[in-house]
């Protein structure tokens, strides 16, 4: 399945790596205008510490062939927010994708730490930048999407809600963070069907994001080669896999059947038909099940 979302308008908040950034890449692939939201610019970074920028995205999205648009914003600022919806609606008159993509929470997880132990204030803030920011972000982007009917909504997070369920998620803000979006996606299906919208959650598997990358030592070239760090790599993913998967979704016009649930990146590559960049369909969350949860020898023989 080719996507095509010639004349559509998408918003990815918190593009500037990782997903957002694979996201915001295959809706410009195919064709959309996609304004890119994030902290980071050329001039200015933020307290994540990390040398990707909003506008590099950009740049990659008109690149990829659809129109990349910057815009440096705070998703814990409403008037922020508002601004940059306000723009939106000036430039283009609609929005038609919302991807929730939002987080910066990794330098803030203690893994392993009980409540008690754990850092309140960085446990309070890691609730902020993933709950605060999409509600404040859906409240404003979300009255502009529903004054025309097929509007989508994607809150992304980590883990489909039945693996979320049982499963915890090695440190009780986090896993409240994963889980919660799962829900808040179900919640926003309830709110949004009536005007002829579709919300879902979705969840990339262990994906190669800039970050993954460094810790392992790698470049994506050579990814393999983290698997001599952690064997288990091997399931890995790259950012666009996720990317072609809410292109894939956007361009269904019977992605209604969608509305409400938790999705995996695995999970629309089969009903889509699309593939990774290397051409398999790494199945993660299986594979942590079947694989690497019951200690077997890592081999993703069978989960591509």
């Amino acid at each position: 399945m080719t996507a095509d979302l010639k004349g559509k308008v998408a918003l990815v908040a918190g593009g500037t790596r990782g997903a957002g950034r694979g996201i915001a890449v295959e809706l410009g692939a195919a064709g959309a205008t996609v304004y890119v939201t994030g902290r980071t610019t050329r001039a200015q970074q933020s307290e994540y510490g990390r040398p990707e920028t909003i506008e590099e995205t950009a740049e990659l999205v008109s690149a990829a062939g659809g129109r990349g648009i910057a815009m440096q914003v705070d998703h814990l600022v409403p008037g922020e927010v508002e601004a940059l919806v306000a723009r939106i609606r000036a430039e283009q008159g609609r929005l038609d994708i919302l991807v929730n993509d939002i987080w910066g929470g990794e330098h803030l997880t203690e893994w392993d730490k009980p409540v008690w132990e754990h850092s309140l204030d960085k446990g309070l803030r890691m609730l902020r930048l993933a709950i605060d920011t999409h509600f404040i972000t859906a409240h404003y982007a979300l009255a502009l999407m529903i004054e025309r009917p097929g509007g989508l909504l994607v809150e992304m997070t980590d883990g489909t809600a039945d693996y979320n369920a049982t499963h915890y998620r090695l440190c009780p803000y986090y896993d409240l963070v994963k889980t919660g979006t799962n829900r808040m996606a179900w919640a926003h299906a309830r709110d949004l069907a009536p005007h002829g919208a579709t919300a879902v959650s979705l969840s990339p598997g262990w994906m190669r994001s800039e970050m993954m990358l460094e810790i392992y030592g790698v470049k994506e070239e050579n990814w393999r080669d983290g698997t001599k760090v952690q064997p288990h790599f091997v399931i890995s993913e790259t950012p666009r896999f996720t990317g072609r998967a809410v292109a894939a979704l956007a361009a269904d016009p019977d992605r209604s059947r969608w509305n409400g649930q938790s999705l995996s990146s695995f999970q629309l590559a089969e009903a889509y038909g699309f593939t990774d960049l290397d051409g398999t369909r790494p199945d993660c969350w299986r594979y942590l099940a079947e694989v690497q949860e019951p200690g077997k020898p890592a081999d993703d023989t069978g989960y591509r």
